[in-house]
């Protein structure tokens, strides 16, 4: 059973079960409040599943792609939760969810799964269909470009508004049952941050 948050695209958080499926699940589709709403929908969903925390075995996080602001929330909160309820994270790449919510929709064939970066970009990523136990083969990405220079163009394309916390958690629960690797414990914002650091100490006039 797993406690699963995504951020990349608005902040949606699930409880899930890998034989009961999606016991509870929050979202909110705004891309700026993402530190306001993560933590009361993290104590929605454990109390609507009625699930106490101990019954967990993970906390699966979507590691993007996404904008750093919004990405860095639903990891930081993901590992804060699992610290504090000694719990292991297992990161997910969040366009690997999409695909899967769709190729179990009943999706067939290529897939490029595209979703809003800001800064007028796009972040995609590019699936030839399903491996024997229905999880999706990513064959290409995840990758940043300009709306016109999206690769890909004989996939089908689906454009996502958002990231279901519980597709993501029910694609984790799969990876574990059938051991298949979890993505890199790295964020995947694409490009650098808007604020960086000055590289040595500010200079004060008199």
């Amino acid at each position: 059973m797993l406690l699963a948050i995504d951020t990349s695209a608005g902040t949606s958080v699930a409880v899930v079960d890998r034989d009961g499926g999606i016991l509870a699940e929050r979202s909110e589709l705004d891309t700026v409040r993402h530190a306001e709403v993560v933590g009361d929908q993290i104590a929605a969903v454990l109390a609507e599943a009625a699930i106490p925390v101990d019954a967990l075995s993970a906390v699966a996080v979507g590691m993007g792609p996404g904008p750093f602001t919004g990405l860095r929330v639903g990891i930081a909160a993901a590992r804060a939760f699992a610290f504090g309820a000694g719990k292991p994270v297992v990161p997910v790449v969040s366009h690997d969810a999409i695909a899967f919510e769709r190729y179990r929709e009943g999706h067939t064939g290529g897939l490029l799964v595209v979703t809003d970066a800001r800064r007028r970009e796009l972040y995609w990523s590019a699936f030839v269909g399903v491996d024997e136990v229905g999880l999706p083969i990513r064959e290409d990405g995840p990758g940043l470009c300009k709306p016109d220079e999206v690769p890909h163009p004989a996939l089908a394309r689906f454009d996502a508004a958002s990231v279901s916390a519980g597709a993501l958690g029910m694609f984790a629960e799969l990876l574990y049952f059938h051991r298949r690797p979890f993505a890199a414990d790295e964020p995947l914002y694409l490009r650098s941050p808007d604020v960086t650091l000055s590289n040595g100490p500010k200079r004060v006039s008199a």
